[in-house]
């Protein structure tokens, strides 16, 4: 992460996505633009979601755990933790294209 103030905060709400999560994940690390945070907020997974991205190392990775509340809670803890000028929602099973 650079030290100057980041721009964008990546909110990840997440529950049981085991078979997509990676891929969601390694799409936003893999952007040639690096100044931003991910956010991932565990809403109480009980498949091996959260185990999948503990092992995945980059130092943006910010992981929240709640008990189920819904994608709505979720988001908002996520809010509520940012620390980017702007906020980006992904859901756990969507990718980003690299774009440049």
């Amino acid at each position: 992460m650079q030290k100057n103030k980041l721009t964008f905060s990546v909110i990840i709400p997440l529950y049981n996505k085991e078979n997509y999560i990676y891929n969601t994940l390694t799409s936003v690390i893999d952007q040639s633009y690096s100044n931003f945070e991910i956010i991932i907020v565990n809403d109480g997974s009980t498949d091996k979601s959260l185990e999948i991205i503990q092992n995945i190392n980059d130092s943006r990775i910010r992981i929240f755990n709640q008990q189920n509340k819904g994608v709505s809670s979720a988001r908002n803890l996520g809010i509520k933790n940012a620390k980017g000028t702007l906020i980006a929602f992904l859901d756990a099973d969507d990718l980003w294209k690299k774009i440049i």
